[in-house]
């Protein structure tokens, strides 16, 4: 399938307009984190407060994810377990502060947030009530209110452990008060009954997420993107020139820039599943930078002599261009898909792939090949400048050995003139009139 039959676009005349726009985004994104002072970074990296709850009915992501945005924790990365009602809710922000600023020593804080935003009209009125929740309490509360109950602490602490106890084999969720009657006398049981209520949810652990576990991810983060562009230079300059690896390599640079800048622009939060958004898109980037190249190293064979570098080029992307927006296009789509319906937790993957495949496809003609371009018409100028210096060199060694020949010739001559002025006869001296008359 061809979209377009023998394409002739001149590519690499608008090349330094490219670089002009990319430079503008680039220095843009710079700006735009200076400003916001750093990247909007996740739990994952920044530290948080870690949260694992048991629901007693079934609930949806998004359900849960609504009622947390009510207390500014819709931006919380929220994991459901298995088929069950078990979720993993990571915090980072309360308000405008984060976890570690405001409430890193006080994980119980966040945790009872969470709580209160996801209990029911029914429970919150419960409660104002002053009836316990024996599902979200612990075992100390439960032993105060059943020490109240029977006026005896040993069997209050016995009966606050069998209920515990069975809490802790259920995932802390007692779904009916006849679960646990068989545990309590029947007049401890009924009064429990009357003085408590069974919410709808359990927490079953709070934990925080300090942040120099945040600061080895960052590290490990950045050491893999670095690995995997050095990799990727050996294995271009393996296959193709050192040239092209170097080109490959800045390209990849460009794309990781551009889409960290986009990210930067709209504030998306930066999460271990966006890092791996950016180094899937900088082997696709690779993938398709490759595929020009090949076509490249068989165009430079092929015309070598009788194109220069800049047509070459132009002629190699023209024909692999239906190719190029054939893969793209459907890998765009796709991505598109994944950011409109994949929900809050994929969207910044998807975003981050979505700015990536633009990238990565506009960089793969308009960078990787017009610094090819550029390069090779250096070395091309240096050549020639070399050629020429080397041709004046001769030129002037030439005229100066004509100026000695000429020079020599002109020295043997004046040698041989005087010669023979030296060589003449004396001419003898004429005898005085006087003296012959005498004769």
């Amino acid at each position: 399938m061809e979209f377009f039959k023998n394409p002739n676009f001149k590519f690499m005349k608008v090349k330094y307009i490219a670089f002009l726009l990319s430079l503008t985004i680039i220095i843009a994104g710079g700006i735009s984190v200076y400003v916001k002072k750093g990247f909007n970074l996740s739990i994952d990296f920044a530290g948080g407060t870690l949260v694992q709850i048991n629901f007693k009915n079934d609930i949806s992501v998004d359900e849960v994810r609504k009622k947390l945005k009510n207390v500014d924790l819709g931006k919380s990365i929220i994991q459901k377990l298995g088929e069950g009602h078990e979720f993993i809710i990571k915090a980072q922000k309360i308000s405008s502060k984060s976890i570690e600023e405001e409430n890193m020593e006080k994980p119980e804080e966040v945790a009872n947030k969470i709580v209160e935003a996801l209990r029911t009209p029914e429970e919150k009125a419960l409660l104002k009530e002053g009836k316990l929740d024996l599902n979200i309490s612990e075992k100390s509360f439960i032993k105060k209110l059943l020490l109240d109950i029977t006026g005896d602490e040993q069997k209050a602490e016995e009966y606050a452990t069998k209920i515990a106890d069975y809490k802790k084999k259920h995932l802390g969720i007692i779904k009916d008060f006849n679960e646990i009657k068989d545990l309590l006398p029947s007049d401890v049981f009924e009064k429990l009954k009357e003085k408590s209520f069974l919410g709808n949810i359990a927490l079953l652990r709070v934990e925080i997420v300090g942040p120099q576990v945040g600061k080895d991810l960052r590290y490990k983060a950045t050491q893999a993107t670095v690995w995997a562009l050095i990799g990727m230079l050996i294995y271009i300059a393996f296959r193709f020139k050192f040239l092209f690896g170097v080109s490959a390599v800045l390209t990849l640079a460009h794309d990781v820039l551009v889409t960290l800048s986009f990210i930067s622009f709209f504030n998306k939060e930066i999460s271990l599943t966006v890092v791996a958004g950016i180094l899937t898109i900088v082997g696709y980037s690779l993938n398709d930078t490759i595929v020009i190249y090949d076509r490249v190293r068989d165009n430079l064979k092929k015309y070598v002599k009788k194109l220069g570098i800049e047509d070459i080029l132009d002629i190699s992307i023209n024909e692999t261009l239906s190719r190029t927006i054939i893969t793209s296009g459907t890998t765009l789509l796709t991505v598109l898909a994944l950011y409109i319906f994949g929900g809050e937790v994929i969207r910044d993957f998807a975003f981050t792939m979505l700015v990536g495949i633009i990238s990565g496809t506009y960089s793969s003609v308009y960078q990787s090949c017009a610094y090819i371009g550029i390069w090779e018409k250096r070395k091309e100028k240096k050549k020639k400048e070399k050629k020429e210096a080397n041709l004046k060199r001769i030129e002037e060694r030439k005229k100066s050995e004509v100026q000695k020949v000429k020079k020599g010739k002109t020295e043997t001559v004046k040698s041989t003139d005087t010669k023979k002025v030296t060589q003449q006869p004396k001419k003898r001296p004429k005898k005085s009139r006087k003296k012959r008359k005498k004769r």
